[in-house]
């Protein structure tokens, strides 16, 4: 079959298959991505600057392929900021059934194979590349663990195809050159917010740094894109996942879920300078992760069942949320919906 958003000529085969009665997996092969369009043209099929536009093509990793099943990795959860030794058996039934909502929404599914130098977090997969309608910048993440992440997804992109995903337009706009973060940059996606598709803003952390942000800013300032820093909260301290999206997610193009007593002053000023109406969350549920929510598009949205009184007041608000349960995929690791979500491409 052909995949709706490539053009033609570029062909997918998506084969289905079932690893037990209740477990459906996604196997995607591209065949064929050959095409005479420009390269800024094919690269805006994998576009990164909206975040609440329909989704179309999403990457995961699921715990199986991060290694949640062998006892090795399981045994470093402490170290990675797990609250409870991780429920392999949970969280891939969980996993499963956030890739349940995801397809029923129109969304396709690509999983990241498994590597022998991934961790637990791996299957955080939104953290790792920054899709631009350029092409994609491999991060380098600021917990060390996470470094080879962005290695492994970028090569999955190539293997599917699509080699110049994993490359940046050069300025003469005649050749593609590798790019990604380099020491003594740090810098992770789950701090990056496209507040338009001109306007980039970074919060500044632990996770991402200055000299992370200073390159981003140096590889889009030449196309015309406002690259801002947020500061971030010091929280729970150095070791605590705290990203800007940890605060923010956006819903559609003129409303963001806060987590507004975190925010810094002057982020909540720029976005509510930018038009964004700032719906809170119950803070009875900070905890449970209800500020993690992702917009599938069409002011529909995939939440935690766990927060029920900071999704109803979406549904109030004329959102249509759906749910799954994150009790061990998300809470014990601090990473909702957003986190285990690489969008690629939303119309």
């Amino acid at each position: 079959m052909r995949h709706p958003h490539l053009p033609p000529g570029a062909i997918l085969r998506i084969r289905w298959y079932a690893a037990s009665a209740s477990i459906c997996r996604f196997n995607v092969t591209l065949l064929r991505a050959v095409t005479n369009e420009a390269p800024v043209t094919a690269l805006r099929l994998f576009n990164g600057h909206s975040m609440v536009g329909k989704l179309g093509c999403v990457l995961v990793c699921s715990p199986r392929s991060a290694g949640w099943n062998q006892p090795e990795r399981a045994a470093r959860w402490r170290e990675l900021g797990f609250h409870h030794p991780p429920d392999f058996n949970t969280a891939q039934a969980q996993h499963e059934q956030m890739c349940r909502q995801l397809a029923v929404a129109g969304a396709e599914i690509w999983e990241s194979p498994p590597a022998l130098d991934l961790s637990l977090d791996a299957v955080y997969a939104h953290d790792a590349l920054l899709p631009t309608d350029f092409g994609f910048i491999i991060m380098r993440p600021g917990k060390p663990n996470r470094v080879s992440e962005g290695k492994h997804q970028s090569s999955f992109c190539k293997r599917l195809g699509h080699p110049i995903s994993i490359s940046f337009l050069s300025a003469n706009a005649d050749s593609f050159t590798p790019t990604k973060i380099l020491p003594p940059g740090t810098t992770e996606a789950g701090d990056m917010v496209w507040l338009d598709e001109k306007t980039l803003l970074i919060g500044r952390g632990y996770r991402t740094n200055n000299a992370g942000i200073a390159q981003i800013r140096d590889l889009l300032s030449p196309r015309a894109v406002q690259v801002l820093s947020a500061p971030l909260p010091y929280g729970s301290g150095p070791s605590a996942c705290l990203h800007l999206m940890s605060l923010i997610s956006l819903l559609d193009e003129r409303t963001a879920l806060v987590d507004l007593p975190w925010l810094a002053v002057e982020t909540v000023e720029l976005l509510k300078a930018r038009g964004y109406h700032l719906l809170e969350i119950d803070y009875s549920e900070r905890e449970t992760l209800a500020c993690n929510v992702l917009s599938l598009g069409e002011r529909r949205l995939l939440a935690l069942e766990e927060n029920r009184k900071t999704n109803q007041k979406l549904r109030d608000t004329g959102f249509h949320v759906s749910t799954f349960p994150g009790s061990e995929l998300c809470i014990n690791g601090n990473g909702g919906p957003t986190c285990l979500t690489r969008p690629l491409q939303r119309s």
